[in-house]
């Protein structure tokens, strides 16, 4: 690699920092500063740190103070459903990858086609099933379908396939190791990158998610942030 293509690289990697840092570092700025400073300083100045208590002041007490609850209920449902499909998909990940069984590649086939579809696409089914199953309006309605993460099976799937050779394996099984202790002694040390990776995806999912809550809940305490916000 030529000096000029580093030079040109590291410039567009630059460039890029930049265009997605600035946002955010508007972002941490703005509560040190009054609703004036926003419209009329400049956009990245620095206020007075006594700004933040009266910013966070003013967003307790909004709606009698309800907000705190829809983020708390935000955070219950992210970390959730987050727990229970890290118990799915490293489990199915890791069976997908280092067993074969009848049907294996019609369920990896599966997840990725669902991994295709439009998260929207699925909200009316999830509603009948959740409705059938007298679930709707309950924390439960939104806690199980977030849990549902093709993309965290696929994502497991292919760090086993690359990362934990079979000869490992082999070597336990020598070594008289059971199946579920090949898994937990050997599989899920070594898959602990794949595992944060898979939680932060699926909990920014989860936080970020808008549609499902907003069909699914109908009592303001139970609302997350973003449907409390809205109503």
């Amino acid at each position: 690699m030529t000096a000029l293509s580093r030079g040109a690289r590291a410039l567009f990697l630059l460039g890029a920092a930049v265009f997605f840092g600035l946002p955010l570092l508007w972002l941490l700025l703005a509560p040190t500063r009054t609703a004036d400073d926003l419209t009329t300083g400049s956009p990245l100045g620095f206020g007075s740190l006594g700004n933040v208590g009266d910013a966070w002041s003013h967003l307790t007490s909004y709606n009698d103070g309800q907000i705190t609850l829809w983020i708390g209920n935000s955070i219950i449902y992210a970390a959730a459903s987050v727990a229970i499909s890290l118990l799915l998909c490293v489990p199915a990940g890791y069976a997908l990858a280092k067993h074969d069984f009848a049907g294996r590649r019609a369920l990896l086939t599966l997840s990725i086609v669902t991994m295709i579809l439009p998260p929207a696409a699925l909200v009316l089914p999830l509603y009948l099933e959740m409705s059938a199953l007298d679930l709707t309006g309950t924390v439960w309605s939104v806690i199980l379908p977030l849990s549902f993460y093709p993309f965290g099976v696929y994502l497991a799937f292919l760090h086993f396939q690359a990362n934990l050779p079979n000869s490992l394996l082999d070597a336990g099984r020598v070594d008289g190791a059971s199946e579920l202790r090949l898994f937990w002694s050997v599989a899920v040390p070594l898959a602990r990158p794949a595992i944060a990776l898979i939680a932060f995806f699926g909990f920014v999912r989860c936080w970020t998610d808008f549609f499902l809550p907003f069909v699914m809940l109908s009592d303001d305490r139970t609302f997350t942030l973003q449907l409390g916000l809205m109503s």
